[in-house]
């Protein structure tokens, strides 16, 4: 009895190119899930409290060097005032987190303070880390 091996395969093995599918796929949804976007800062520590954010929430932050950002685009104090006015003409009770660099001066968060005084917005709150 014998073989006849010049017959031509009538299909493709594609298990290893589905094998490489899904392990590519499974670096693509932990890559997409792992980068948080924001503008990095050192925040001071606290006791365990609840969390203020809310799906609408948006931030403020002052970096170390006193640049303030509204949700990661570099603004100054009379446009981040402009932006935060058109913003609770949309949403009157707006909730804003303010996040200050341990290391920032006190008088760069003071000054976002009293813009959103001047704006009326009162859901305002400030982001710490807690204790270990």
């Amino acid at each position: 009895m014998q073989v006849q091996d010049d017959k031509p395969y009538d299909d493709i093995n594609i298990t290893p190119m589905l094998d490489l599918a899904y392990v590519l796929l499974v670096i693509f949804i932990l890559m997409c899930t792992a980068s948080v976007q924001g503008v990095k800062v050192n925040l001071p520590k606290a006791s365990h409290a609840p969390s203020l954010a809310k799906p609408k929430t948006r931030a403020i932050t002052v970096s170390n060097d006193g640049k303030i950002f509204l949700d990661t685009v570099p603004v100054t104090l009379p446009e981040l005032e402009e932006r935060l006015g058109l913003i609770k003409a949309q949403m009157p009770d707006v909730p804003i987190v303010v996040k200050g660099d341990g290391l920032t001066q006190y008088q760069g968060v003071m000054d976002v303070l009293d813009v959103l005084g001047r704006l009326n917005i009162t859901q305002v709150g400030l982001a710490t880390k807690p204790r270990n």
